[in-house]
C-alpha cells in the first residue's frame, strides 16, 4: 500500500504531466479575445494588432470580441468564469484592474481571478489646451490654475478613465484646482476641447497629434517617463518639477486564474516575439504606442504598483462614479 506521501508525489508529477501535455497541444482550437470595450478605440486598436499576428505564429484563429459596457467590468467578467484552458482570454487596463474595483462593486477579484500574461502596449498622453488659453508651458498654465481656482475646466473620457486620473494626479502634484468635465468616451471629450469648450485635457498622443499639427491644440508636455521620439522637443512632465511623474494608457492580456502556468508562458513568449516584428512595431509607432511583452511575473508586479497607485489617486481625490 502506498504511503499518504507517495499518493502526493504521484498526484503532483501527474498534474505535471497533464499540463505539460495540454501545453505541448495548446492549441488545437480557435483563441477568443475579449476586450471590454467597443471598437476603435486604443484597446481594440492594440488587442488587434497583436491578434493577426500571433494567430500566425500559433497557427489558429484570434477572434477578437468585443464585449463593452459597464466601464469594462461586463467583458472581464465573461473571461473571469471562462474555463481556464487558454482559449478565452481578456485585454485589461488600469481601469478595469487597479480603479473600478476600488471605485465600486464589481464581480470579479482582479489579482484573485485572473492569470496575468503580459503587457502588450502602453501610450502617452499629453498635457494639451485650446490656443485660446494664454499659456505655453506647463509652468504657465500651473501658474494661471493657481491664479484662478476652480475657473479652468478639464476633460475626461469619463469618471475612472486614465485621463480622469491622470489630470487628478497632475492636479495633486501641482497644487491647483481645475473642474472635471466628464464625457461618455474620449472622442466626445475630444471634439469640445478642440472646440474650446473646455480649456485643458489629457488625451492619449495618438488622437492629439493631428490637432495639434493643425493648430487647434497646443501641447505642453508628454506624460511618459522619457520624451517620445515622434515630439523630441516637447518636455515630460516629470522633467518640468514633477519628478516620478507618469501616466500612460497601457494595454495587457490576462487569462482566467488557474490557466496552467505553461500555456501562460507560451502566450507570453509568442507576444513577446510578435511584438519585436517590424510591421508591428510600425503599427505601434503610428499610434503613438510603445511596446512590451514583459514576463507574467514583471506582469504581475506592474499590476499591483498601477492597483496601489491609483487606489490612492481615487482616495485621496474622492472620486466616485456618478
Amino acid at each position: 500500500m502506498r504511503s499518504v506521501a507517495q499518493a502526493g508525489v504521484w498526484l503532483a508529477v501527474s498534474s505535471f504531466v497533464a499540463h505539460g501535455a495540454a501545453a505541448q497541444e495548446y492549441p488545437n482550437r480557435p483563441i477568443r479575445i475579449v476586450v471590454p470595450f467597443a471598437a476603435g478605440g486604443g484597446a481594440d486598436f492594440t488587442t488587434r494588432a497583436v491578434a493577426v499576428p500571433l494567430a500566425q505564429v500559433l497557427r489558429q484563429s484570434v477572434v477578437v470580441d468585443n464585449r463593452p459596457g459597464g466601464g469594462g467590468t461586463i467583458g472581464t467578467e465573461v473571461v473571469t468564469s471562462a474555463a481556464p484552458d487558454g482559449y478565452t482570454l481578456v485585454e485589461a487596463s488600469a481601469t478595469t484592474l487597479a480603479v473600478l474595483p476600488i471605485m465600486t462593486k464589481v464581480a470579479y477579484d482582479p489579482v484573485r481571478d485572473l492569470a496575468p500574461i503580459t503587457l502588450m502596449g502602453a501610450q502617452t498622453h499629453m498635457v494639451t489646451v485650446h490656443p485660446s488659453l494664454p499659456v505655453r508651458s506647463v509652468k504657465e498654465l500651473v501658474a494661471l490654475a493657481k491664479s484662478r481656482p476652480g475657473a479652468l475646466n478639464y476633460a475626461s473620457s469619463g469618471n475612472g478613465g486614465p485621463n480622469h486620473l491622470g489630470t487628478e494626479l497632475f492636479k495633486m502634484a501641482a497644487g491647483i484646482d481645475m473642474v472635471h468635465v466628464p464625457y461618455k468616451g474620449n472622442g466626445p471629450a475630444l471634439v469640445d476641447l478642440v472646440a474650446g469648450q473646455v480649456q485643458v485635457g489629457l488625451p492619449t498622443m495618438a488622437t492629439t497629434m493631428p490637432f495639434v499639427r493643425a493648430g487647434r491644440l497646443r501641447a505642453l508636455a508628454v506624460t511618459s517617463p522619457k520624451r517620445s521620439a515622434v515630439t523630441p522637443d516637447l518636455p515630460t512632465v516629470a522633467e518640468l518639477g514633477f519628478p516620478g511623474f507618469e501616466v500612460r494608457s497601457w494595454y495587457g492580456l490576462l487569462a482566467p486564474a488557474k490557466t496552467p502556468p505553461a500555456i501562460v508562458q507560451r502566450l507570453q513568449q509568442e507576444i513577446a516575439g510578435v511584438l519585436r516584428r517590424p510591421d508591428v512595431l510600425e503599427r505601434f509607432a503610428s499610434d503613438g504606442l510603445e511596446p512590451g511583452g514583459i514576463t507574467p511575473e514583471e506582469f504581475t508586479a506592474f499590476i499591483a504598483a498601477e492597483i496601489k497607485r491609483w487606489g490612492a489617486v481615487v482616495r485621496t481625490a474622492k472620486i466616485r462614479l456618478d
